[in-house]
């Protein structure tokens, strides 16, 4: 067998587990613990950037310590902003708009959040970098953003002529005015623009063709911008942001703990019959859209309450499946409802998630083999794919480098005896500890 082979260019001083391979056994007695997950990447990399372009300083409490958070800071470090972490706290001396170290290299790591987050904002300034990432970034593509933030007046110079890293990019400041983007490849190019968007010259509308893949996150940006002072305004159709020229000012935020990662404790009490409950997090407040698989487990046949700050999930001995879901607003759990479909009673079709085969791999591909290794019957198709209820099988299975793909098929290891994952290291991307928590809830990890 083939394994992938781990893109240690993307991990982080952060990232401790330098395992091959993980084994995972079912808990020997009942799953039952509260637990507090790390901060979410989604709000940490947002709030980064802005802190970093607002004038004054900041201070983020619930940082998420992970590979992409390591090199968004090592980023705004190079160009000159002082960032000081403090445990989970982040303290960040913002620069107004203008950065301290005009020329340089920055380095992204595999995070695809800052590649999409960081170019508009260096565009703003005035400055030559060149910018670069791991083998995998420089895989993924960029060519949507890029293409606008060129129509604003930034000038990038492409290795070999692809829209991609590695770049060089010399900026003298962006134009305001109108600019188009495609909704249906990634939110995260809408997001990359609206973050600078205040500092363009004129005010800024993005006007976005077609439907937005992820739509919660343009929102979530929105929201984060608007608490650091900006006031941008969604148009009445939903399909242009009105972003009026201005600055961001220092803020302090209580950055609440990551759904995604939240979402595969949860998934653990519903496929041991346990109960987990996570603190810190407001299911009916909460603008991060993976939130929605909590309404899964309840269609499963798990208890959920939802309080003012945790969430608890009680699991079932007996999952329900025979539904098709759409993975269009929450797709990063698209592999985690697939580890949980084998252990349903009837098959699962997810649906509407064919932007998930550009992110760290293939995840609909990548999903579908592994799970095959297994023994399970899945079927692929172009946007998603089909769990039937089975039997898995012990077995080695690939990360494929991908923190996302590691987690979700830790899961099976919840109720098949050795199940054995390779490069356990690549959830440090989100949640460096994961292993660590499942081993305090009872699960047997071994390396």
């Amino acid at each position: 067998m083939v394994l992938h082979q781990p893109d240690l260019e993307a991990r982080s001083p952060w990232s401790t587990n330098k395992a091959k391979e993980v084994q995972i056994s079912p808990p020997t007695s009942k799953v039952e613990g509260t637990i507090r997950v790390p901060g979410s990447k989604s709000l940490t990399n947002r709030a980064l950037i802005i802190a970093a372009l607002a004038e004054g300083k900041s201070r983020l409490d619930g940082l998420l310590k992970s590979d992409d958070s390591y090199w968004c800071i090592d980023a705004l470090t190079k160009l000159g902003v002082s960032v000081v972490v403090d445990g989970e706290t982040a303290y960040v001396e913002g620069c107004g708009g203008k950065w301290p170290q005009p020329s340089g290299e920055l380095y992204m790591g595999a995070a695809g959040t800052i590649a999409r987050f960081l170019p508009a904002a260096l565009a703003i300034g005035n400055g030559n970098w060149e910018i670069k990432g791991s083998r995998r970034l420089s895989e993924r593509p960029l060519a949507p953003l890029l293409t606008a933030l060129s129509s604003l007046g930034a000038v990038f110079d492409y290795q070999e002529g692809q829209h991609r890293l590695p770049y060089k990019l010399q900026a003298s400041g962006l134009a305001g005015g109108h600019v188009s983007l495609p909704g249906s490849t990634s939110s995260q190019f809408i997001s990359g623009l609206l973050l600078a968007a205040p500092y363009t010259e004129t005010p800024l509308t993005i006007e976005i063709e077609g439907e937005i893949v992820q739509r919660d996150y343009v929102q979530m940006t929105v929201d984060i911008m608007r608490s650091f002072g900006a006031a941008p305004q969604f148009t009445e159709d939903g399909q242009s942001i009105i972003v009026p020229s201005g600055t961001y000012q220092a803020q302090t935020l209580q950055l609440e703990p990551d759904v995604s990662t939240c979402s595969y404790f949860w998934a653990l009490a519903a496929l041991t019959a346990g109960s987990v409950r996570i603190d810190g997090i407001d299911a009916r407040r909460t603008s991060q859209p993976d939130i929605e698989i909590l309404d899964v487990l309840e269609q499963m046949g798990c208890t959920v309450t939802r309080g003012d700050d945790f969430v608890e999930v009680q699991g079932t001995t007996h999952l329900k499946g025979g539904f098709t879901l759409s993975m269009k607003k929450w797709s990063d759990q698209t592999l985690t409802i697939a580890a949980l479909a084998p252990f349903t009673d009837g098959p699962i079709t997810l649906t509407d998630a064919a932007h998930i085969r550009h992110h760290e791999c293939d995840r609909i591909a990548a999903i579908c083999t592994e799970l095959r290794k297994l023994g399970v019957h899945v079927d692929e198709h172009e946007d998603g794919l089909t769990v039937y209820p089975g039997k898995p099988q012990s077995a080695l299975v690939d990360s494929h480098d991908d923190h996302r793909m590691a987690m979700a098929l830790s899961l099976i290891g919840l109720r098949v005896e050795n199940i054995r994952i390779n490069d356990p290291g690549c959830v440090s991307k989100t949640c460096p500890d994961y292993f660590e928590q499942l081993s305090a809830l009872g699960v047997e990890i071994t390396y």
